[in-house]
C-alpha cells in the first residue's frame, strides 16, 4: 500500500488555510504558499515539511474544482428543471460508469480502494440521488401548481360565460366545483 500524501496527514485547519492562501494568490506563487505552509507546521509543532509539487498539486485540484463549479453553475443557470434533472441522470451514469471503471482497474492490480475512498465514492453517488429525488419533486409539485391554476383559469372563465348567460351563481358554483374537482 502507498504511503498516504503529506497533504493527507497535516490538519484539516492547515489544510483549510493553505486552500484560502492559494486561492487569495490566485492559486499562484506556489513556492511561497509553499514556504508559508511550512512555516505554519513548524509553529504547530508538526514535523511535517511539505514539497511544492505536493502544494501545485493541490492548488491545481482547487482551481480545477473552482472551474467546475463555475461552469456548472453557468450551465444550470440557463437551464430549466426539466433539463436539470437530465442533467443528473447523465451525471449519475457517469459517476457510476467511473466508479466501475475505478474498481476495475484496481481490481486488475490486486489492490484494494481505501476505506475513505469508499465512503467519498458512496457519499458522492447518495448526494446525487438525493438531489435528483429532490429535484423530481420539485418538478412533481410544478406539473402540480400549473394543473391547478389551469383549472381555476377554466372555472373561472366558464363562471363568467355561464354568468353572462343569465345561469343562476348556485348553478355557476356547482359548474366551478365540477371543473376544479371540488365538492
Amino acid at each position: 500500500m502507498p504511503s498516504p500524501k503529506k497533504l493527507d496527514l497535516i490538519p484539516v485547519e492547515l489544510k483549510d488555510r493553505l486552500a484560502q492562501e492559494l486561492a487569495t494568490r490566485g492559486f499562484g506563487d506556489i513556492v511561497d504558499v509553499t514556504e508559508a505552509l511550512n512555516f505554519w507546521l513548524e509553529e504547530e509543532g508538526l514535523e511535517i515539511r511539505v514539497g511544492k509539487t505536493a502544494v501545485g498539486e493541490f492548488s491545481k485540484a482547487l482551481k480545477d474544482q473552482r472551474e467546475a463549479f463555475s461552469m456548472a453553475e453557468t450551465l444550470l443557470a440557463d437551464m430549466d428543471i426539466e433539463q436539470e434533472s437530465d442533467l443528473h441522470k447523465v451525471l449519475m451514469q457517469m459517476i457510476a460508469t467511473s466508479a466501475v471503471q475505478m474498481m476495475k482497474a484496481v481490481r486488475e492490480q490486486d489492490g484494494h480502494l481505501e476505506a475513505k475512498e469508499l465512503m467519498s465514492l458512496g457519499r458522492m453517488l447518495k448526494d446525487l440521488m438525493q438531489s435528483a429525488g429532490i429535484r423530481e419533486k420539485i418538478m412533481s409539485d410544478e406539473r402540480e401548481r400549473i394543473a391547478v391554476e389551469a383549472r381555476k383559469n377554466a372555472a373561472d372563465g366558464v363562471a363568467k360565460k355561464s354568468t353572462e348567460l343569465g345561469l343562476s351563481a348556485d348553478t355557476v358554483e356547482a359548474i366551478k366545483a365540477q371543473i376544479l374537482g371540488v365538492s
